[in-house]
Formats: C-alpha cells, sequence, structure tokens
C-alpha cells in the first residue's frame, strides 16, 4: 500500500481549509435551533473512549432519546442492554465522549462532542421511568461542540425518503442563527441540493 497519510501537512493538503460554513455552524451549547433537532431524535449513537479502545453503541428511546437539563448539559439514561457496561466503564475512566443524533425522515446528522458523568441519583432515575422501569443510570454530558453534519452520508445510503424530512430548522436557518445572517439563510438551503449533487461521490 503507497500514498500512506500519517502528518497533518499532508492530511490537510490534501482537504485543504474547511469553508465557512462548516466552521459557524459550531456551538457550545444548546441554541434554539439544536434544540428543536435534538428534541425531534429518539435514535443516538455514543461513543467513547477508554484505555482498551473505542467503544460505539446505539440508543433508542420512545420519545427524545435525551432530555436537555440545560443549555449545557444532556442528560441519557441507560436503558436496559446486556450489561456488558463498555460505554459506562470508559466513562468512568476517561469522560470525553461523542453524540451522533438522528432523525427519522431527515439527511441532517447532529453531532456533539462533550464529556459524560454517571449518576445514580434516585430522583432523576424516577424521572425517567417508562412502563414502570427507571434506568440504573443516567449519562451527564457536558456540551463542548455542537453542529450539524453534512447530510450527503445518509443521502448515499438511502437510509430514508429524505424528501419528507420532518418540519425542523434547516441547516442555512442554523447558520443564519449562528452568524446573525452573515452565513447561511434560504439562499443556502435553495442551493444546497445541486451543489450535493455534484458533489455526492
Amino acid at each position: 500500500m503507497t500514498n500512506i497519510i500519517d502528518n497533518m501537512e499532508a492530511l490537510e493538503a490534501l482537504y485543504g481549509r474547511p469553508k465557512a460554513p462548516s466552521l459557524f455552524k459550531v456551538a457550545n451549547r444548546v441554541t434554539p435551533e439544536y434544540r428543536a433537532w435534538i428534541e425531534a431524535s429518539r435514535f443516538c449513537a455514543l461513543t467513547t473512549v477508554g484505555p482498551e479502545g473505542t467503544d460505539c453503541s446505539p440508543r433508542g428511546d420512545d420519545g427524545p432519546v435525551v432530555r436537555i437539563m440545560d443549555d449545557q448539559t444532556l442528560a441519557l439514561p441507560d436503558r436496559r442492554g446486556n450489561d456488558r457496561i463498555d460505554t459506562l466503564r470508559n466513562i468512568v475512566r476517561d469522560p470525553r465522549c461523542s453524540l451522533m443524533f438522528l432523525v427519522t425522515g431527515s439527511p441532517t446528522v447532529i453531532r456533539l462532542n462533550g464529556r459524560g458523568r454517571i449518576t445514580a441519583d434516585p430522583e432523576l432515575l424516577e424521572g425517567f421511568t417508562i412502563k414502570g422501569r427507571p434506568p440504573r443510570s443516567v449519562i451527564l454530558i457536558e456540551i463542548d461542540e455542537l453542529y450539524f453534519q453534512c447530510a450527503r452520508a445518509v443521502i448515499r445510503a438511502g437510509l430514508w425518503n429524505w424528501q419528507e424530512a420532518p418540519d425542523l430548522p434547516t441547516p442555512g436557518q442554523i447558520l443564519a442563527a449562528m452568524t446573525e445572517g452573515a452565513v447561511g439563510g434560504a439562499s443556502y438551503d435553495a442551493e444546497w441540493p445541486a451543489r450535493a449533487a455534484k458533489t455526492m461521490w
């Protein structure tokens, strides 16, 4: 195998500089637009890292998969599973974690990087009870970065008919709100399908 890229200079030379929208979309808290997306998501993937390596765990719920505690903190109940607790073991030893939220019908992916803590606070557990079963613990996630991801991956994979996406803030609206109208807006959304079609593969 040749042309292995093993340094930052070579990697950045290959991909160039990120464009303005990919930089301005990043928030360090839950904005009104990102709140709408998070509250609409019933599924996310949770990644953690520990001494043995990385772990990625699917999380889903009958309603919002996480609860927004405040604009810096999310709460994710640990529902019943196989009791391997790989994710929880990792968080105890290394709080770094990431979430990837999906909303059925939308190609937009919401991503979050942050730090987790595990709590077994009885009152909080009780608040997450479903069908008489509270979770045994809740992961509290402090937000470092929150942003939307390019929709091409979901479109390429054909996960669902994204023409029937739910009525949520668009990427252009998110960018406009983050930049006071300097980036994004209706023109960004209108131009994106044609731009994506030319760069899908």
